[in-house]
């Protein structure tokens, strides 16, 4: 068997992804994850890598995979690059051949090969409530600016925790169509002790994080006082719904 030289970071939206791509980049032996692969920014990533695009658009995708993997890849030969669920069709059906080879058979052929890593949030409610204030306002993570105030919108917020939950059961079963078993993660966890999390990823593939390393980030938590109680009213009408 084939040791895996990379990894698919798996995961939704407000799952700290951000945060543990940055902990995973900076030890210098985990790849350099990104959504190199998100299509609102595939064009960006394709011109400071140089591939070409023509109206918007990557003409030559194999191109751009080649340039990812490299761009992705630590000197010690690992890569890493972080997928939403709503990106992996995509992804697989532009690398497709002919043959209809399952969707990680084409990704590996592309990348070569990989362990999975899943990320999910325990507390979906305050996962649905960080969605929804990212999409309100515009602001992701540090360095954006909010395009305009969030208002707690009850309805809106139960549409996210329905998409949660389908996302998370989708992977669940992308990962059981393929017979593998992903690395679990978690939010809390990531929180909770970065560096066993990081370890974790690590040790899947046989790679030691260096002792020197701190698992120091700019990406801090955005919870707040409003997000408590969008939470608290969100959790009301869960239970009224569910009585």
């Amino acid at each position: 068997m084939v040791s895996p030289g990379g990894y698919l970071l798996c995961a939704t939206p407000r799952t700290g992804s951000t945060l543990l791509c940055s902990l995973l980049s900076s030890t210098g032996v985990l790849g350099r994850p990104e959504s190199y692969f998100r299509e609102p920014d595939e064009a960006t990533w394709a011109r400071r890598l140089g591939v070409p695009v023509v109206d918007g658009r990557v003409r030559d995708f194999g191109a751009f995979v080649h340039a990812v993997r490299a761009a992705a890849t630590t000197d010690n030969g690992v890569f890493g690059v972080r997928i939403m669920w709503g990106s992996l069709g995509r992804i697989a059906e532009r690398l497709r051949p002919p043959s209809r080879r399952s969707d990680l058979a084409v990704l590996e052929e592309a990348l070569g090969p990989l362990a999975l890593v899943f990320l999910r949030r325990d507390d979906i409610v305050e996962q649905a409530v960080s969605w929804c204030r990212a999409e309100q306002s515009g602001f992701w993570q540090q360095g954006d600016s909010v395009v305009r105030p969030p208002q707690q919108d009850i309805a809106a917020l139960k549409g996210f925790v329905n998409v949660i939950r389908e996302h998370n059961g989708a992977w669940q079963s992308w990962f059981d169509r393929h017979g593998v078993q992903p690395e679990q993660v978690t939010y809390e966890q990531l929180v909770r002790d970065p560096r066993a999390t990081v370890e974790a990823i690590a040790a899947r593939l046989q790679v030691v994080v260096p002792a020197t390393w701190r698992a120091v980030t700019p990406h801090q938590r955005q919870a707040d006082s409003t997000s408590a109680t969008w939470a608290a009213a969100l959790r009301a009408a869960l239970t009224d719904e569910s009585e």
